[in-house]
């Protein structure tokens, strides 16, 4: 799918979503790499008034401010002013009496409250309410002492208490107020002009009103104004800024040695922030009865969350819930793909309309994907295999080797498998279909498509100075009988037609469910069809076969036996293969 009919999708998804909603106004965008290549807006940003939004409406943005008080920290930290390890209690005097629920407790520490794992119980939406507390208020309440629903350091648990307390850790170290400290450290230099803690900074018709749906008609939210929480959720901005925002994580990877340009958090800072700090609870979903489960674990960064999906690899994301407002943002770190969105309407549902909007993107060729990139001496190693498939080459395969390897299977048995692979298969090349995947610059898999069936080779290299293969694995696929070859046609043509039906010109034993089997078989279509490529990945070739059927959509396996005295197969079974995470370099 084409750039420009991706964002034809995903203005499809956003007007079916926000046709569902109780919200006056939706602002969205889509982001390349540094570039905004999209936006829109729906609605109105002020009820009774013409007033649609675009790229520089300014709405609350609530909890995504969690991001830029994390940055505030880590920039704090780089400096030497703080460690994420220091009690909090040494940057915030009020704290100094608080204690743990237990008497083996640890004191709260920077990093707990970064990583919402200062044992706080959780406090939405109380802490939404507490954005405008006075400094002195504030002040009381640390004195006070909390509650405690965990030991700190035991588990994750949102708070935005923590993150209200981290802004006065800012101002305390930075000795300027929090709001001045992110305004000077962060907003100026990123040229985030429409971004501010302050309402009465935004011009009125640039500025989303927050509202309220009740009784049938929609209500003006009163806003807290700036207050001693506000480093938890107190920001306003807009899709353009918030771009800018989103593109500075995006480009934090990969790792390389470029100048670090004119962001003011570090690279390395802002990897920091997107990785996994804390975990929790994983999740397992399908969008409907047919369709493969979605497999997503989850762990909360610095002011971030990662979700880990098995689909589309890391996903980094926060959302924003607020009286009169919802937001979320979101980035595809290994293809460089993000979404904002903003809206103006009390928790609006900005959440999953940004996770369909990101997806819609994901599935398009808007961005090639970062994929983990083999060293020159993995490439190398592939390159010397290759050539002793057609020739060995014993000395050579000792430069090749690590010393592990023949310890593990002896150089002759090596050799021998080597021989036969080439006696069976023929002349073997590289198969122009199956693209080579590492999980490592030290890992490579490839596959060879040899005259009669492939092979798949796979090799690691060790850590040394100069890395030598430590893992050497050869696996022969012949090349399946023509009656299995043909049962593997007529099951992919019914996958692809109207009305899937397990093939009757593919006999099946009495041991096969054909109930159970057809069931598969219309499941498979509905998540999989129409089938793109075919090839075969495994089996005796005489007796068994795996195929692998590969869409758009994902791939999975058609594995077959069959007894070739009754003519039958014994056996068959429909597997998703895209149960495990891609090969992406985040």
């Amino acid at each position: 799918m084409s750039l420009e009919a991706a964002l034809a999708s995903v203005d499809a998804i956003a007007d079916r979503t926000f046709a569902g909603w109780k919200v006056p106004g939706l602002a969205y965008g889509v982001t390349v790499g540094d570039r905004l290549v999209h936006w829109r807006g729906l609605g109105t940003l002020r009820v009774g008034e013409d007033a649609p939004p675009d790229a520089d409406s300014v709405f609350r943005i609530a909890s995504m401010t969690k991001s830029f008080t994390a940055a505030t920290v880590l920039l704090l930290r780089d400096e030497g002013r703080l460690r994420l390890d220091d009690p909090v209690a040494e940057h915030v005097p009020e704290l100094a009496d608080l204690r743990g629920p237990t008497a083996d407790s640890p004191l709260i520490t920077i990093r707990h409250l970064l990583t919402m794992t200062a044992g706080f119980p959780t406090d939405d939406p109380w802490g939404d309410r507490q954005q405008g507390l006075d400094l002195a208020s504030f002040a009381e309440l640390l004195r006070g002492g909390f509650s405690f629903a965990w030991a700190p350091g035991l588990r994750f648990e949102y708070s935005n208490l923590g993150y209200g307390i981290l802004g006065r850790v800012i101002t305390n170290v930075a000795g300027q107020e929090y709001r001045e400290v992110v305004r000077d450290r962060l907003l100026r230099p990123l040229v985030m002009t429409s971004t501010t803690f302050l309402e009465e900074d935004v011009p009125a018709g640039r500025l989303a009103r927050g509202y309220l749906w009740r009784d049938d008609a929609f209500c003006d939210e009163p806003s807290d104004g700036y207050g001693a929480l506000a480093s938890m959720g107190g920001l306003f901005s807009s899709v353009r800024d918030l771009a800018r925002w989103v593109a500075g994580f995006v480009d934090a990877y990969p790792p390389r040695d470029d100048a670090e340009g004119r962001h003011p958090l570090r690279r390395a800072s802002r990897r920091e922030m997107q990785g996994p700090q804390q975990p929790f609870e994983g999740a397992i979903s399908a969008p409907s009865t047919d369709a493969a489960p979605e497999f997503q674990g989850g762990a909360y960064g610095f002011g971030l969350t990662t979700l880990d999906q098995l689909t589309y690899g890391r996903i980094v994301m926060h959302s924003g819930g607020y009286p009169g407002y919802g937001s979320n943002m979101r980035w595809h770190p290994a293809s460089g793909l993000g979404v904002v969105v903003l809206a103006n309407g009390r928790y609006a549902p900005a959440h999953p309309l940004g996770k369909d909007l990101l997806e819609a993107m994901l599935a398009s060729d808007a961005a090639p994907m970062r994929r983990v990139r083999p060293i020159a001496a993995t490439e190398a190693a592939r390159a010397t295999i290759e050539r002793l498939l057609e020739r060995w080459d014993d000395d050579t395969v000792d430069r090749l080797c690590a010393m592990n390897v023949d310890l593990d299977e002896p150089i002759g048995r090596r050799r021998a498998v080597f021989e036969k692979i080439r006696a069976s298969h023929g002349a073997l090349r590289p198969d122009p279909e199956a693209s080579p995947e590492s999980y490592s610059p030290f890992h490579l898999s490839w596959w060879m498509l040899g005259e009669r069936g492939r092979v798949q080779i796979e090799i690691q290299l060790s850590p040394e100075r100069e890395p030598r293969v430590q893992t050497l694995n050869l696996t022969s696929v012949p090349q399946p009988s023509p009656e299995l070859a043909a049962a593997a046609d007529l099951v992919r043509a019914a996958i692809d037609s109207p009305a899937p039906t397990w093939p009757a010109a593919v006999p099946l034993g009495d041991t096969v469910d054909a109930a159970l089997l057809q069931r598969a078989l219309m499941a498979a279509a509905a998540r999989y069809a129409p089938i793109e490529r075919a090839a075969v990945v495994g089996g005796d070739g005489t007796k068994t076969a795996s195929v692998r059927f590969t869409s758009s959509r994902g791939a999975f396996e058609l594995r077959m036996t069959r007894d070739p005295w009754m003519g039958r197969l014994t056996r068959v079974v429909l597997v998703p293969t895209n149960l495990e995470p891609p090969n992406l370099a985040d």
